[in-house]
């Protein structure tokens, strides 16, 4: 017999019937009319092919079978409503699996030092922390929100901007005191400079370097024999004195403050790159998954608005 979501709704109404004595009892309890709860049983009855109660002016009793079909459904409504009642908490309990899909520099940089406190508060999560330098497919892949540096794809997922920092050339002071010191960005295509190169892992070419003034822009092509794909060897390596680099302001304060890397263009340092929390729907996100965009927000200090729920 096919399932019919009729059949449901009529065992709901077999059950209120039971349970309040009466049609006209279990009419109210539903908020239907007594016709509405006649109308549901005969239908229950049509396609069980039996006759449920037994109705007199006074009373209505369950017939044999309707009896034993009473005692059969009511452990199965009873799981179903266990069922609903546990999906619904998890709309407002922080509870469960949730995997991210985290951009390593940020993770490494940000987050891994102040996972504690997060999981601490969230005694019932199974927070699955997967580092990867592409988003990916998030859907497919299993994830539930995703933090990444770089303008979000076109595509249904839901983004929010966590923060803009800015991009900094800078060199070791060892490099400059045997290269020399720059005097403006073009100089750096001349010959007489050494670039470090960052890998973008979309087009697995290295990226370009911008230099943002105002509304003013420069776009060049740098030159060097190292390239990589990770930002703390780009950073070991440039403060080695081993060439010039690009690096994100965010995480770089403690090797400037030290002395350790230069700044090198103060005046072309407009140029901003973001940082996006990213999730599938905008629609009922769950706890688990607004507890973490609000852990990250509250990292970050960015004033991204909380995930609609």
């Amino acid at each position: 017999m096919p399932f019919d979501e009729r059949m449901l709704n009529g065992m709901g109404v077999l059950t209120a019937i039971v349970d309040c004595g009466s049609f006209a009892a279990a009419g109210e309890a539903l908020d239907m009319s007594q016709s509405g709860v006649s109308r549901s049983v005969a239908r229950l009855e049509a396609r069980l092919g039996i006759r449920l109660f037994d109705r007199t002016t006074r009373s209505v009793t369950l017939t044999d079978e309707g009896r034993r079909f009473y005692e059969q459904i009511v452990p199965l409504l009873g799981g179903l409503e266990e069922a609903a009642s546990s999906a619904a908490q998890g709309a407002t309990a922080v509870r469960g699996r949730l995997r991210v899909n985290m951009d390593p520099f940020f993770s490494r940089l940000v987050l891994g030092a102040r996972l504690g406190g997060f999981i601490d508060r969230h005694p019932d999560l199974q927070l699955e922390l997967i580092t990867r330098d592409q988003l990916g497919d998030m859907v497919s892949d299993g994830f539930d929100i995703a933090i990444r540096f770089g303008a979000p794809p076109v595509s249904s997922l839901i983004a929010r901007k966590l923060l803009d920092t800015r991009i900094l050339t800078v060199a070791a002071p060892s490099y400059l005191k045997k290269h020399g010191h720059p005097a403006t960005p073009t100089d750096l295509e001349t010959g007489q400079h050494v670039c470090i190169k960052f890998r973008d892992p979309l087009t697995g070419y290295p990226f370009g370097w911008e230099f943002h003034r105002g509304r003013k822009k420069l776009m060049l092509t740098p030159q060097g024999p190292l390239t990589v794909n990770d930002v703390g060897t780009m950073h070991s390596a440039c403060a080695a004195g081993q060439g010039v680099a690009q690096i994100l302001a965010l995480g770089a304060e403690p090797l400037l403050s030290s002395g350790k890397l230069v700044e090198l263009f103060p005046d072309w340092g407009d140029e901003l790159y973001p940082l996006y929390a990213l999730y599938p729907s905008r629609h009922h996100p769950p706890a688990k998954v607004r507890a973490f965009f609000d852990f990250v927000v509250s990292l970050t200090g960015g004033a991204a608005r909380e995930p609609a729920g």
